[in-house]
C-alpha cells in the first residue's frame, strides 16, 4: 500500500551527488530504476530525470523488508548518508558513479504495474507501443535527452530575441480560415451555427497585422495547424519560431537569424561557421537538384552541355541541340565499385526516372559504359567536375533543371549508400530567389510557391502580368544537412500590389475580400515595409539530437497516419455535442 509523502523534502537529484557529499545526510525522491538482492544486501538504484544514484540497505531487518517489495518503476523516498564507494565499486559510466547512499529510511510512495517494456534503457520497442504508452517512453534515457535539449534550445532562442528587443506576442489560435496551401483544421462554432473557425496553419496575417500596429519586432514559439498526409520531418501539430521584422531587407533577416544559430548549436556543443553561404534557387537546382541541398556529401553537379555540343555522340548532341542538357556529378573513391555495384546505380537510376545514365572511370584512357564516347569528350567532362583518378563519373542528359533533380536524388541515395553524409557535420546554407509563383497544369492557373503575402524583387513587378514565371521572390529558406530548418520572405506592404498578386493567382476582388478582407484594409492604413521568417523547432531539435523523425523530440506526437494511439484520438463525440454544434454526421 502506497505512503504519504508527508514531510519528505528532497535534498538532491538523484543525478547530483558527488563526491564531496560524502557525509551528507540526503532525500531522494523518484522511481526504482533497478535492483539487485545479495542477501544480506540490496541496492536500489533510484532515478528521476537528472539521472541514476545507488542506495544501498544493510542489516536493517525492517528496511530489508520493504526493499524486497519493490519493484522497477514503483515511486520511493529515501533518506539516508552518502558514503563513497569502495575503489572496485566505482562506476565510471554514471556521474554519481563515486558515491552510494547508506539507506535508513524508504518512504514506498506508489506502487507500478510491471511495464509492457524496458525503461531503464533504450531497447528496440515497436513505435505503435511506445506511442500508446508514450508517458512510460518518456521517462527512458533517450527521450528524457531529447525534452531536455528541445527546452533548452526554447530557452536560448527567447534568451536570444529577448536581447535584441523582440516582444514574445501570442496570436489567435482560433481564427478565421483562408484555404490557400494545405487544408485547414475547422472547428464549428457553437454560437454561430454553420460558422467555423480554422486553426492556424502559421501566424501569418497576424504578425503581418502586429507590423501594421506597430510592434517592430515580433517573435513566438508557437503551435500551427495543418491537415496534411504525415511524414518523418511533418505532424498535424507542429512548433514554429515566428518572426517578423519592420523595415526589414533580406540582409535584415539574416543577420539576426544567423547570430542564433551557434547560440541553439551550443546546446550540444557544436560549432557553427559564420556567414552562413547563399545560393540562389535557379543555381540549387542546376547545382544539387534540389531546393534544400545536403552539402555534406560534396558531389556538386556539373553542366557538360558545351563538351557535348559538337561531339561525335549523337544522343548528346541532339539534347543539347533541341534546348536540352547534360549534367553530371562525381562520385568520390568509386573508381573503386565493381561492375555489379554500377549496374545496381544504373538500376537505381531507372527506377528514379532516368532513360539513361552513363558512368566514366578516369584512366588511361577513361573508360566509359558507353563505348561510343572518346577520350575527346571524357577527359573535358572529368575535367570539369573535378574528378580524380579515384572518382567516378555519372552522367545523364535531358531537359536541364529535369535532370539535375534526377541526379541529385541519385547523389543522395549514394551519399548514403556510402555514409558520407556524417551527421556531426552541421552545414547550413540560405537558399534565395525563389520563383514568386508555380504553374499548375492540372488546375490551369498559377499558384504562390511561399503564400500571397510575398513580395516580388522590385524589378521584376513589370513580369507579374507578362511573365509570372519568371518573377522572383524576395523568399529565403535556411537549409541544414538536406532539411529545410526556415522560410521566409519580405512580405508585401502596398495594397494596390497585393490586388495584383490576387488577380495573379485568380483571386477575384470579392473573393479577396470574403477571405482577406480585414487584412487588406489593415493594409491602407500606413504599413510600414516589413519581412521574417518561421524556424521549424521539431526540425531543428531532430537533427540537433540526431533523430531522424521529429517524432522523437515531441513529447505527445501523432503516428504516420494522424493518430494519438495513447489518447486514442480522433474519435467519435457525444450525439448531443453534435445536435450543439448543429452537424450531423453523413455515412
Amino acid at each position: 500500500m502506497a505512503e504519504h509523502l508527508g514531510t519528505l523534502v528532497r535534498t538532491h537529484t538523484c543525478g547530483a551527488l558527488r563526491g564531496e557529499d560524502v557525509g551528507k545526510d540526503v532525500v531522494l525522491l523518484g522511481w526504482v530504476h533497478r535492483i539487485r538482492d545479495l542477501g544480506g544486501v540490496t541496492f536500489l538504484d533510484i532515478r528521476d530525470r537528472a539521472g541514476v544514484s545507488q542506495a544501498v540497505v544493510r542489516e536493517n531487518d525492517a528496511l530489508m523488508t520493504i526493499a524486497k517489495r519493490l519493484r522497477s518503476e514503483f515511486v520511493v523516498g529515501i533518506s539516508g548518508v552518502v558514503q563513497r564507494r569502495s575503489p572496485d565499486t566505482v562506476n565510471a559510466k554514471l556521474a554519481t558513479g563515486e558515491i552510494e547512499v547508506l539507506v535508513r529510511e524508504i518512504r514506498l510512495l506508489n506502487e507500478a504495474k510491471t511495464p509492457p517494456f524496458q525503461i531503464a534503457d533504450d531497447g528496440p520497442v515497436s513505435e505503435d507501443v511506445r506511442l500508446k504508452y508514450r508517458y512510460l517512453d518518456l521517462r527512458r534515457p533517450r527521450l528524457q535527452h531529447n525534452i531536455g535539449l528541445r527546452h533548452r534550445v526554447s530557452i536560448a532562442i527567447r534568451k536570444y530575441f529577448d536581447e535584441n528587443g523582440f516582444w514574445e506576442i501570442e496570436t489567435p489560435i482560433l481564427a478565421k480560415s483562408t484555404p490557400e496551401g494545405a487544408r485547414d483544421f475547422l472547428v464549428p462554432s457553437r454560437v454561430h451555427p454553420g460558422e467555423f473557425y480554422a486553426l492556424p496553419q502559421s501566424p501569418q496575417i497576424f504578425k503581418q497585422l502586429l507590423m501594421i500596429a506597430g510592434t517592430d519586432r515580433y517573435f513566438q514559439i508557437v503551435r500551427c495547424f495543418r491537415d496534411e498526409d504525415q511524414r518523418a520531418d511533418r505532424q498535424l501539430e507542429f512548433t514554429q519560431v515566428d518572426v517578423e521584422v519592420s523595415f526589414a531587407q533580406p540582409e535584415t533577416i539574416y543577420g539576426l537569424i544567423e547570430p542564433l544559430m551557434p547560440k541553439i548549436f551550443k546546446a550540444i556543443g557544436a560549432e557553427v561557421t559564420l556567414p552562413i553561404r547563399r545560393i540562389s534557387y535557379a543555381d540549387a537546382i542546376a547545382r544539387y537538384g534540389s531546393d534544400k541541398p545536403d552539402l555534406r556529401c560534396g558531389m556538386e553537379i556539373h553542366d557538360l552541355s558545351d563538351v557535348f555540343r559538337d561531339s561525335e555522340f549523337r544522343v548528346f548532341k541532339q539534347i543539347v541541340a533541341d534546348g536540352g542538357a547534360v549534367r553530371g556529378f562525381a562520385v568520390k573513391a568509386g573508381n573503386d565499385y565493381s561492375r555489379s555495384r554500377l549496374d545496381a546505380i544504373v538500376d537505381q537510376a531507372k527506377a528514379l526516372g532516368f532513360t539513361g545514365l552513363i558512368w566514366v572511370r578516369p584512366g588511361e584512357p577513361p573508360l566509359s559504359s558507353v563505348k561510343a564516347l572518346g577520350e575527346a569528350v571524357l577527359r573535358p567532362a572529368l575535367d570539369r567536375v573535378g574528378a580524380s583518378k579515384g572518382d567516378l563519373l555519372l552522367m545523364a542528359a535531358g531537359p536541364a533543371d529535369h535532370t539535375s533533380k534526377l541526379l541529385g536524388q541519385l547523389r543522395l541515395q549514394i551519399a548514403q549508400k556510402e555514409n558520407l553524409l556524417n551527421p556531426e557535420q552541421f552545414e547550413f546554407l540560405w537558399v534565395t530567389d525563389f520563383p514568386l509563383l508555380e504553374y499548375s497544369a492540372e488546375d490551369n492557373r498559377w499558384y504562390s510557391m511561399h503564400h500571397p503575402f510575398t513580395s516580388p524583387h522590385d524589378e521584376d513587378w513589370d513580369k507579374l502580368e507578362s511573365q509570372p514565371g519568371e518573377v522572383r521572390a524576395k523568399a529565403y529558406d535556411l537549409v541544414l544537412n538536406g532539411s529545410e530548418i526556415g522560410g521566409g520572405s519580405i512580405r508585401i506592404h502596398d495594397a494596390d500590389l497585393q490586388a495584383r498578386i490576387f488577380s495573379r493567382l485568380g483571386i477575384t476582388e470579392e473573393d479577396a475580400k470574403l477571405r482577406f478582407g480585414f487584412f487588406l484594409e489593415a493594409l491602407e492604413y500606413g504599413t510600414p515595409p516589413h519581412g521574417g521568417i518561421a524556424l521549424g523547432l521539431d526540425r531543428i531539435v531532430a537533427i540537433l539530437a540526431g533523430e531522424s523523425s521529429i517524432r522523437e523530440v515531441i513529447a505527445f506526437p501523432k503516428t504516420a497516419s494522424a493518430v494519438d494511439l495513447m489518447a486514442t484520438a480522433p474519435s467519435t463525440v457525444d450525439a448531443k455535442q453534435l445536435r450543439e454544434l448543429h452537424i450531423r454526421i453523413q455515412t
